[in-house]
């Protein structure tokens, strides 16, 4: 895949990648945001941050660190408003994460949720698991 690609990553590949940082979906994380541009909508990041502050994580994670990380992705994210509502997949509950990559033009969506992965490729968009995303980038 070339550089400067635009990408959505579902909420576990974002938590994982921060609470659990030698993850399979972590590395995957890290090196599509290192060539690439992560999307964000109001709605991906109210989903974030409702799981990101869930107090099962506050054994892994303090309270400031969780701040950090929610900002700093609130920052460097590109932001994508006025997002086209869709309604694809068989979990309504992800059907945000699709319409955020069809109205952001992203090339990809990383995610390890099969009722996302079961709809590759989305209307020209590659949904990828961060085990086939890792693969691709070696090959």
């Amino acid at each position: 895949m070339p550089d400067g690609l635009r990408f959505v990553a579902d909420t576990n590949v974002v938590v994982s990648r921060f609470v659990f940082q030698n993850s399979v979906p972590a590395q995957a994380f890290r090196y599509a945001t290192s060539i690439g541009e992560l999307l964000v909508s109001i709605e991906t990041l109210e989903e974030l941050e409702s799981v990101l502050f869930r107090p099962k994580f506050d054994a892994y994670l303090t309270l400031g660190e969780r701040l950090g990380f929610f900002n700093h992705l609130r920052t460097t994210a590109e932001w994508i408003e006025s997002v086209a509502p869709i309604s694809a997949c068989r979990d309504p509950k992800d059907d945000k994460f699709l319409a955020l990559a069809l109205t952001g033009h992203a090339d990809f969506i990383l995610t390890g949720d099969q009722d996302l992965l079961v709809l590759h490729p989305f209307r020209g968009v590659d949904i990828l698991s961060p085990r086939q995303y890792l693969d691709r980038q070696i090959s």
